[in-house]
C-alpha cells in the first residue's frame, strides 16, 4: 500500500482531481490518499498559504500528486508552487511532451522532454525595490545546483532511452550566469559518451521548436527558460491541458498538472482532467507501479484513438466524470 498527499487545489482542481482518483483507483493501484489543502484555502484555514502539516505529509509519504493552485499577478501570496518546490528542495521538474491521437498537431510524432532545473535563476523570485520605482531581480546559479540537475537530465536519459540532451542557455550575453550553467552540462556530459550533447542559445532555440521540433530529444533547461519553453512545447500537441508535470527531488516527488485553475470553468463539470492523469501515470510509474500506469496510459491513448469522448477544450462534449468514466471502462 502506498500513502501519498493529495492536493486538490482550487479552481477546477478538486474537479480533476476527483475524476484522477476515481481512474487510478480503478487501475488496481493500491493507494491511500492524505488530502490536505494549500494555497487561498489554506490562507483562510491556517493563516498561511503551504501549512506545515501539507509539508510534513509530503516528508513522510515521499510522494504527492497536485491540482492547479492559483496565484494572484502581481500581488497576494507567492507561488505555492515556488514554496513547496523550495521547502522540500525538489530541483528537477520534469515535463514530457508527447502528440496525443486524434488532437491536432503538425508533428504527431512529437515525442519532447524538458528537464528544467526548479530551485534558481531569475524565477526564484529574490527581488527586491532598492528605491520607490526600481526594483532588482537576483539571478543566481550555482555550480552545484546546475551539475546535479544536468546529472538527473543524463540519468533519465539513459534510463528511459534517449538519445540527444540540448542545453538552453543565453550565455552569449550572460557569460557568468548561463555561462557556468552551459559548462556544467558539458563538464557532465563528458561522463555520458552514449547520450549526444549540444546546447543552443534559448531564442534560436524557441525558433527551432516552432519551425522543427522533431530535431529535439531532450531539452535541459536553467528555471526561467525552463518554464517558458516548455509551455511552448505545451502549445506545440494543444495546450496545457494535455500534458504532464513532476517536482523531483532526492527525498521526494510532487506530480501536478502545470495549467491554471480556470476559475472561469470551476464547478461546471467541464474541465479535462488529462494533465492531471498524464501527472499521475508518471507518479505510478515512480512508485514502480508500472503495471497500473500502463494500464491507466493505454486505456488513455484508446479512448483519445477513438475520439468519441472529449471534453470540450478539445472538441468534444464530454464532462469531466463522462471523461474519466469512458478511460475506467476502457482498462476493462
Amino acid at each position: 500500500m502506498h500513502r501519498i498527499t493529495l492536493i486538490p487545489g482550487d479552481g477546477i482542481g478538486p474537479e480533476v482531481a476527483s475524476a484522477v482518483v476515481r481512474i487510478i483507483e480503478a487501475s488496481g493501484a493500491q493507494i491511500e490518499w492524505e488530502t490536505h489543502v494549500a494555497g487561498q484555502q489554506a490562507l483562510d484555514k491556517f493563516g498561511v498559504t503551504l501549512p506545515e502539516e501539507l509539508l510534513e505529509s509530503i516528508k513522510r509519504n515521499q510522494v504527492g500528486l497536485k491540482g492547479p493552485i492559483m496565484t494572484p499577478v502581481g500581488k497576494g501570496f507567492t507561488s505555492v508552487n515556488v514554496g513547496l518546490r523550495k521547502a522540500l528542495d525538489l530541483y528537477a521538474n520534469l515535463r514530457p511532451i508527447r502528440a496525443l491521437p486524434n488532437i491536432p498537431c503538425r508533428n504527431p510524432a512529437l515525442d519532447i522532454v524538458v528537464v528544467r532545473e526548479n530551485t534558481e535563476s531569475l524565477y526564484a523570485g529574490l527581488e527586491h525595490e532598492i528605491i520607490p520605482g526600481v526594483v532588482e531581480s537576483l539571478k543566481i546559479i550555482t555550480e552545484k545546483a546546475s551539475t546535479r540537475i544536468a546529472h538527473f537530465a543524463f540519468d533519465y536519459a539513459l534510463r528511459e532511452s534517449r538519445k540527444k540532451i540540448t542545453c538552453v542557455h543565453k550565455a552569449n550575453i550572460m557569460k557568468l550566469s548561463d555561462g557556468l550553467f552551459l559548462n556544467c552540462f558539458h563538464k557532465v556530459a563528458q561522463d555520458h559518451p552514449e547520450i549526444a550533447a549540444d546546447d543552443k542559445i534559448v531564442d534560436n532555440a524557441a525558433m527551432q521548436l516552432v519551425i522543427r521540433p522533431e530535431q529535439f530529444d531532450v531539452l535541459l533547461c536553467e528555471n526561467l527558460y525552463g518554464d517558458i519553453v516548455s509551455d511552448l512545447c505545451a502549445g506545440l500537441i494543444g495546450g496545457l491541458g494535455l500534458v504532464p508535470g513532476a517536482n523531483i527531488g532526492e527525498k521526494g516527488a510532487v506530480f501536478e498538472a502545470v495549467h491554471g485553475s480556470a476559475p472561469d470553468i470551476a464547478g461546471q463539470g467541464i474541465a479535462n482532467p488529462t494533465a492531471l492523469l498524464q501527472s499521475a501515470i508518471l507518479m505510478l510509474r515512480h512508485i514502480n507501479e508500472r503495471a497500473a500506469a500502463e494500464k491507466v496510459e493505454g486505456a488513455m491513448l484508446k479512448v483519445f484513438t477513438e475520439g468519441q469522448v472529449r471534453t470540450r477544450d478539445v472538441g468534444g462534449t464530454a464532462t469531466t466524470d463522462e471523461f474519466a468514466d469512458a478511460i475506467i471502462s476502457a482498462m476493462g
